[in-house]
């Protein structure tokens, strides 16, 4: 097989585009910069997924974690914060349950619209320009939400703050195209703990805020992680496996290059080369996600991105309903004869009937229920490389479905907060292992886009979910426990009829 060289033209007006010489070989090569060739020609090559996993994991792959971490911890608390305001706003604004439910929807909303756009920006500009930009939008509508002066002006702002949220899931792209096959899965879902401490640093937050300062602080102490993400962006490396694709070689070695500087290693000899044609005109079409190997993958992971969104932000929706309720069979804080006394004094006021502020007790059972995700976090990693990616999910989905159903039935506060616990803990543990799935089963030039896709489809179910967990509970507790654990078993279905495992599967570079 012939090897040809790739050309990349960048100056003079011509724009940054990629010429290729000889477009009938399979095989391009892309030689080191000037400076780093020596004077003997290279006797081997190697590929951005070799120097990867010769470089193995290091100091560069721990600070990478730390800073995709920190994007993913603020993410968290932008969503927590969405079942705290609920009780605040009823009793400052007096909105009823259809009006909470709007706050989640068009937040949701936002992120659904602007997830694929997120993804198309960063496999065209790249994934640190692309998650920049995202982080100041959201630190920007999140610190002004909190100085809303009425209900649609919140909803506005946080619309647009949905907008920003919606391209923080690019740093799971970005984390995993750095790291080896070997870690990846453990890695990634490693790093979605971020998650889990951004959502209980919410709510130690809410704990000492809310009951002195205020919902209006809270919003924007929430929105400061953001902040200091977008500045540390200046720091975030570029994809090496973005700038090959780019044809922005000497970019993509140097981005090589430090990472084995940081693990104190040298990169392997010979010359970087690029295993296929990368034409950017190919790059970032969401109509690629549905060839011939692919479409019935996109269509079960959307169905599963769904699911997971649906049944997660659900049930954290429906812990505060049921512990703001009067329900003792549910989780409610008072007895029989209290619930009926406190519904005879609620007929002689409107008020009185929406206005049910959370408790120091409600916010650390709160509290409790979202340290869930850490066993979760743990459980996922410890048996996603066991079982695969495939039956980890159906296994979690499957454990969620068994503890919804369990509510059915009246128990004390401390089951029911026991039962929450375990469902949340395992299907916050699914949406880390479709987190791992995704990113692995597209290749480089449909790995944002495909990300990005499937983040936006997941919008729906979380859009959706509100009006079931607190308009419909409204109606009666047992329409969300039968709808969130029908929907588990579904996702169960789909999980386990998904074409690919990418168990042991190296990533792969075009489509």
């Amino acid at each position: 097989m012939d090897i040809y060289t790739l050309k990349a033209v960048g100056k003079e007006g011509l724009g940054s585009t990629v010429r290729y010489e000889g477009l009938d070989g399979d095989t391009v090569e892309i030689r080191e910069p000037e400076d780093a060739q020596t004077s003997e020609p290279p006797k081997d090559s190697y590929t951005v997924d070799e120097a990867v996993e010769y470089l193995g994991f290091g100091r560069f792959q721990v600070m990478l974690s730390l800073l995709t971490g920190l994007a993913w911890m603020a993410d968290a608390m932008e969503m927590m914060i969405l079942s705290i305001l609920f009780p605040a706003l009823s009793c400052e604004w007096e909105i009823s349950t259809v009006e909470q439910a709007m706050i989640t929807t068009c937040v949701f909303s936002g992120m659904m619209l602007s997830s694929t756009v997120w993804g198309k920006i960063c496999d065209r500009f790249g994934r640190r320009t692309g998650l920049m930009c995202a982080a100041l939008l959201t630190f920007a509508m999140g610190a002004l939400s909190s100085l809303s002066p009425s209900f649609k002006v919140l909803l506005l702002l946080r619309g647009l703050t949905g907008i920003g949220i919606g391209g923080v899931p690019q740093s799971v792209t970005l984390y995993a195209e750095f790291l080896p096959m070997a870690q990846r899965a453990k890695c990634v879902v490693l790093i979605e703990s971020f998650w889990a401490v951004g959502a209980c640093f919410e709510a130690i937050l809410a704990l000492f805020i809310m009951e002195t300062w205020g919902w209006r602080w809270l919003l924007f102490f929430s929105s400061m992680p953001l902040l200091c993400f977008a500045i540390s962006c200046f720091w975030l490396p570029e994809s090496a496996r973005y700038l090959m694709s780019s044809g922005k070689t000497d970019l993509a070695y140097e981005t090589l290059q430090r990472v084995a500087k940081q693990n104190g290693k040298s990169l392997p000899k010979g010359n970087l080369v690029a295993t296929t044609n990368h034409n950017p005109e190919q790059r970032g079409h969401i109509s690629n996600l549905f060839v011939n190997d692919l479409w019935k993958t996109t269509l079960l992971l959307w169905f599963i991105w769904i699911v997971n969104a649906f049944g997660y932000y659900g049930v954290v929706l429906f812990t505060t309903v049921l512990f703001q309720s009067h329900d003792p069979c549910h989780g409610g804080g008072e007895s029989i004869n209290a619930t009926l006394s406190s519904f005879g004094e609620s007929m002689n006021t409107t008020h009185a009937s929406t206005c049910h502020p959370l408790a120091q007790k409600d916010y650390l059972d709160l509290l409790s229920t979202t340290l869930a995700e850490f066993p979760g976090l743990i459980l996922t990693a410890s048996i996603i490389e066991i079982f695969g990616r495939k039956k980890t999910m159906a296994i979690e989905f499957g454990v969620y479905s068994i503890f919804m159903f369990l509510l059915w039935f009246c128990w004390e506060r401390r089951w029911v907060t026991a039962f929450i616990f375990v469902a949340r803990a395992f299907i916050s543990g699914a949406f880390q292992c479709v987190y791992v799935y995704t990113p692995e089963v597209y290749p480089t030039t449909l790995r944002a886009v495909g990300l990005g896709a499937s983040s936006s489809m997941a919008r729906l179910g979380a859009i959706v979910t509100p009006f079931v967990a607190q308009v419909a509970a409204k109606t009666s507790v047992y329409i969300p426990i039968v709808v969130y654990g029908t929907a588990a078993l579904l996702g169960l279905m789909a999980a386990l009829s998904l074409p690919i495992e990418t168990k042991g599967r190296q990533m792969t570079d075009s489509h």
